[in-house]
């Protein structure tokens, strides 16, 4: 087992084929699963608006380093989809954005190099 480094990942999709009865239940939970809900979590944050077109899960995954950002979408991806079969959620294809925590560059505003005056 190699480094572990975290991930964030987004894994976005648009809902498909919902019958009348999961949109009612979905619409009766949109509060729940607006902006304020977006938080990255092992377990993921599901968020979507009242349009009920596109949707969005937030996950922390870890994962070895050498396994890479492609690792990270596919595990991430495999928990929403697992998400929504339990649901019973309709989905098309998800797409997934990764950033790497620990390789990400941190600009400080303010901060000066050397020899700044």
């Amino acid at each position: 087992m190699g480094t572990q480094h975290t991930y964030r990942v987004i894994v976005r999709g648009t809902w498909e084929g919902l019958p009348e009865s999961d949109r009612f239940r979905l619409l009766a939970e949109v509060e729940e699963h607006g902006l304020a809900a977006m938080r990255f979590t092992e377990e993921g944050s599901l968020t979507y608006d009242a349009a009920l077109k596109h949707f969005s899960f937030r996950y922390v995954v870890t994962s070895d380093a050498e396994d890479g950002d492609e690792m990270a979408a596919a595990i991430a991806e495999d928990r929403a989809q697992t998400t929504l079969r339990e649901r019973g959620l309709g989905h098309g294809e998800l797409r997934s954005t990764v950033t790497d925590l620990d390789t990400m560059k941190i600009n400080y505003k303010g901060r000066r190099g050397p020899g700044a005056v």
